[in-house]
């Protein structure tokens, strides 16, 4: 018996526009829901499901979540914001886990911001805090420990995770703690050569494809699924969709 795996960058539900990528006026929550829909994965672990405002405003209850949670009917479900940022940059945030079987212990931990300024829209900025949230279930009888994540972008602010690894060493720390079976979703925001998919091998997890492309701005691999040896893979897929500017991907897992 299998069981299926999505993780998916919604982008806050802006679908993906070709001809102005930037343009953040659309918001299409019922595409998000119905593309959530036609894969029909037992579990999902959605990065970017809020929007993000200038002066770190959070908007409570967090309104994308919610509709998420009415429409997806047959879900348990879990959701945080990170720590709010007051220098914030208007792009998505907050990370939810929803499963088909029930969620508990559930848990969150805060990522540190590295200690640098940029630039962005005419201001100086520092970067926002990131989140780990996990939670257990039992799938076909089994326990599965399940972590979601979403990491800082350092190539997009002129550094990189090797020089600020804190936010990875403390997934990894994560990783390293967990014997029994394990699933990792997010977007690790980790360009060629920064060799995150190697530190997180290290601790016994590994990522389900690290060749297809899974974002549309650059030819990156950003999105992944990892799993740890009390699972196999069965099948994986990049999954194409306009509701975003990342793919989704998906796997089917069975206990090995």
């Amino acid at each position: 018996m299998t069981f299926s795996a999505l993780t998916f960058n919604m982008q806050n539900g802006q679908p993906w526009n070709e001809a102005n990528p930037d343009d953040d006026s659309r918001v299409d929550l019922e595409g998000t829901c119905d593309f959530l829909k036609s894969q029909d994965a037992d579990v999902v672990f959605l990065q970017e499901v809020e929007r993000g405002f200038e002066g770190g405003g959070q908007i409570d209850p967090p309104p994308h979540y919610s509709f998420l949670r009415a429409n997806l009917r047959g879900y348990d479900s879990v959701f945080s914001y990170p720590v709010p940022n007051e220098s914030e940059l208007p792009f998505g945030l907050g990370l939810a886990i929803f499963s088909k079987t029930k969620l508990r212990d559930f848990q969150k931990t805060d990522l540190p911001a590295a200690a640098m300024n940029f630039e962005y829209g005419g201001r100086q900025r520092t970067p926002s805090q990131r989140l780990l949230i996990t939670a257990s279930t039992v799938v076909r009888g089994r326990g599965v420990r399940l972590l979601n994540t979403h990491l800082q972008a350092f190539f997009m602010i002129g550094a990189s995770s090797l020089v600020h690894p804190a936010q990875r060493d403390i997934v990894e720390a994560a990783l390293c703690a967990r014997r029994g079976p394990a699933i990792l979703g997010g977007d690790l925001n980790s360009a060629p050569g920064e060799g995150i998919i190697g530190q997180f091998e290290s601790a016994g997890f590994h990522t389900v494809q690290n060749e297809e492309i899974t974002w549309r701005r650059k030819p990156f691999v950003l999105d992944h699924l990892f799993f740890n040896p009390p699972l196999r893979v069965v099948s994986h897929a990049v999954i194409p969709t306009l509701c975003s500017d990342h793919h989704a991907v998906r796997a089917e897992f069975a206990f090995a």
